[in-house]
């Protein structure tokens, strides 16, 4: 693996997640792995979960860390090609990449998307940019179109809990759009039909009202519905999650309260345990009874943020060169 942008960048989902959960057992199995090695911590947009777990992970591994808040910080810079800055930018990535390359082993960089021009959101170009200029392997801390270190967290939580059905079955996974005060990315379930995609071992379903519709460059492969009753029916994992509208993009068309999760909706699954990345609206995405209860997996989820972020650490530096294992 030379970078992590998006599952297309994992060759074996499964032994990613074996690599994960090696690691929540034996947090420091290759703690010089990373010694003489530093990461830089780019943010363009506020973080709390993936900054700290990223860190944590960094540490484990014996690199160092540096955090870097761009959007606060930092020169405003330009990512357009041929730009005359005249404007309010004053850095062409261009110039700060490859300088950021020569200070940094990894560069992880963390983005956002404006939600006003569809096109140049879904170009990725900010991240694209680094990509190009920086020299050296980027993750991707979320993009304005995916987060994949979530969604390899997600599958590994999934696949931790699973060991613990006695049903040999493929398991029902349900993505279920939810209310929200404001319009919020796709990012997010995005990455989550893309990964469950591709991981090919549940029986994946995607719920939302009318015109909420995700790319198809990522559902392909779901059964997609506007029923949610209908979707959670004998569900084994609800993933819960706000997106704003992609054809009129950016919009909030709707904010049905009915379709925030509940306990009574819960008893149409098959006693389903419920997902969500955080930060959550309490009682407006998703109910106190479901984040309090007994289904919740989300606090476990947040935890796994640190290993999934190890296992892709590990694997980058064992691609670059003088990398050990």
């Amino acid at each position: 693996m030379k970078q992590f942008i998006s599952v297309n960048d994992v060759t074996n989902i499964n032994a990613l997640v074996e690599k994960a959960l090696a690691y929540k057992a034996n947090p420091f199995a290759d703690k010089h792995l990373g010694a003489g090695k530093r990461i830089g911590l780019l943010f363009l947009n506020p973080s709390l979960r993936t900054r700290l777990s990223t860190q944590v992970a960094a540490s484990n591994l014996g690199m160092e860390s540096i955090v870097f808040n761009v959007d606060k910080e930092g020169w405003a810079l330009e990512f357009e090609e041929g730009a005359i800055m005249s404007g309010n930018t004053v850095e062409h990535i261009k110039d700060a990449a490859p300088i950021l390359g020569k200070y940094f082993d990894v560069l992880a960089i963390r983005t956002f998307p404006s939600l006003k021009n569809k096109e140049d959101d879904y170009s990725e170009l900010y991240i694209n940019q680094f990509i190009k200029y920086a020299g050296v392997p980027v993750v991707s801390l979320e993009s304005a179109t995916l987060h994949p270190l979530q969604s390899l967290t997600d599958i590994i939580t999934i696949q931790e809990d699973c060991r613990l059905l006695t049903a040999n079955r493929r398991p029902k996974i349900v993505l279920t759009w939810a209310p929200h005060v404001k319009p919020l990315p796709q990012c997010v379930a995005n990455s989550f039909a893309q990964w469950v995609n591709a991981w090919g071992e549940a029986d994946f379903v995607i719920t939302h009202p009318q015109d909420y519709e995700l790319h198809e460059q990522f559902t392909k492969g779901a059964t997609i519905t506007h029923d949610q009753d209908e979707a959670l029916k004998n569900a084994d994992y609800v993933y819960v999650k706000n997106w704003s509208t992609f054809t009129d993009y950016g919009k909030i068309y709707e904010n049905d309260p009915s379709w925030m999760l509940t306990n009574e909706k819960l008893s149409l699954t098959n006693n389903a345990k419920v997902l969500h990345c955080l930060p959550v609206r309490r009682n407006v995405e998703l109910s106190d009874e479901i984040l309090d209860g007994p289904n919740s997996l989300v606090t476990q989820e947040a935890g796994n943020r640190v290993w999934a972020a190890q296992a892709v650490l590990s694997t980058l530096l064992t691609s670059l060169e003088g990398g050990t294992k």
